[in-house]
């Protein structure tokens, strides 16, 4: 059984400022994206089968490399649907393409080609976005996606990277870069106090040790969780990878219920997590952004208090699942 008690109403606020249309997700010093920017350029620099593709997103970042490498390093411009087809072709030759732009127009409106260009002609690529759900909160419904990873979970074949804190990045990078099958990863700037390393392998890490249940954090989410669960007797894990899950790792820490905590939709994950232990009697609690759309934008931590994703409505959210496990007396 799937439980979301995040889909509780959201009204508007008047203090939250209004829509400011900038290209401004992610360009902290030493955030996500330069980080992200900084390991691209590095692997153009390292090996010639690198290629990157941009729609102008970022292009500003790379002009330095595209200088370098004219034939490499690709601005197709506010043409997101080419950008994929480019990086389609240039898998075709040999090259493994890079492609970035905001989570909207990497994923939502690209689908079509990201199905047919790459999926279906078995090119390989590394989508890498930045925005997330809704980092660029000013920027409007046009720069959100919290429904990026379930749209992607709908084709075969993709792996799915979250990073939770900047210095996860570059080796998630380098790792999808080696591999033989596409990968989509997700930058974002809300982050982690510090970083995981092992769990840029693929693993699902255990964080703190309990009893009465299983919480699984996602990415940026693993500070908030521990915060919420300070005090409780829960199990606390943590991964970056999302496809494929962890099925190992999760039937040896999961041993009844199971919280999993996402920053996009709520209950993406619900499925492979329930398919996982579908020998073993448990509930899952799917705890992510609802399919609420938020009119008045502020700031990214608005949203996480509204959506009940800060620590305080975390904690609401997961000592209520809690309780229903314990008779009254």
């Amino acid at each position: 059984m799937v439980v979301n008690t995040n889909a509780h109403a959201i009204e508007d606020r008047a203090d939250l400022r209004p829509l400011d249309e900038s290209d401004t997700a992610g360009v902290e010093p030493g955030g996500m994206r330069e980080r992200f920017v900084d390991a691209a350029i590095r692997a153009l620099d390292e090996d010639e089968r690198v290629a990157v593709v941009l729609a102008d997103i970022s292009a500003d970042r790379f002009a330095e490399a595209a200088k370098r490498y004219p034939r490499r390093v690709l601005n197709v411009g506010i043409r997101e649907q080419l950008m994929i087809g480019v990086a389609g072709g240039l898998s075709l030759t040999g090259l493994t393409p890079i492609v970035h732009s905001y989570a909207p127009f990497l994923v939502e409106r690209t689908f079509e080609q990201v199905k047919l260009d790459l999926g279906h002609q078995g090119a390989r690529a590394v989508l890498v976005s930045i925005g997330a759900s809704y980092d660029d909160t000013g920027a409007g419904r046009t720069h959100h996606a919290p429904g990026d990873v379930a749209l992607l979970d709908t084709l075969p074949g993709w792996r799915v990277e979250v990073p939770g804190h900047p210095d996860e990045v570059p080796s998630l990078l380098r790792s999808a870069l080696g591999r033989a099958d596409s990968t989509y990863l997700r930058l974002s700037t809300q982050t982690n106090d510090t970083a995981v390393p092992a769990a840029a392998h693929g693993r699902l890490v255990p964080v703190r040790q309990g009893g009465a249940a299983a919480v699984l954090a996602v990415g940026p989410m693993l500070t908030p969780v521990l915060e919420a669960t300070r005090g409780l007797d829960v199990t606390v894990a943590y991964t970056t990878t999302v496809r494929p899950w962890d099925v190992e790792g999760l039937r040896a820490l999961a041993t009844g219920d199971v919280v999993v905590v996402e920053p996009y939709l709520a209950g993406t994950s619900a499925r492979q997590i329930d398919e996982a232990l579908i020998d073993r009697p448990h509930r899952t609690l799917a705890l992510g952004v609802p399919r609420t759309e938020l009119r008045r934008y502020g700031e990214p931590s608005d949203h996480s208090v509204r959506y009940g994703l800060d620590p305080a409505g975390l904690r609401r959210a997961i000592t209520g699942f809690l309780a229903e496990l314990t008779p009254a007396a």
